[in-house]
């Protein structure tokens, strides 16, 4: 066995290695959506996009102080 050889496996192992944590990460996101107060992210994606005065809030807050 020469050095390419051990290469090429170690180069196909990493690569399903990675192969198997992103697709994790996708379901652990996926699964995990909302946080413990029940904040959904997603709906903050979009924030550096839709940035114009006319666009609407991400959420709506209203001006009286909650107590």
């Amino acid at each position: 066995m020469d050095i390419a050889q051990i290469q090429a496996y170690g180069y196909f192992a990493l690569t399903i290695f990675l192969v198997v944590a992103l697709y994790g990460y996708i379901y652990h996101l996926y699964t995990k959506k909302k946080d413990v107060d029940g904040v959904d992210y997603e709906s903050y994606s979009d924030m550096a996009l839709k940035d114009d005065l006319d666009d609407a809030p991400v959420s709506p807050k209203s001006d009286d102080k909650e107590k």
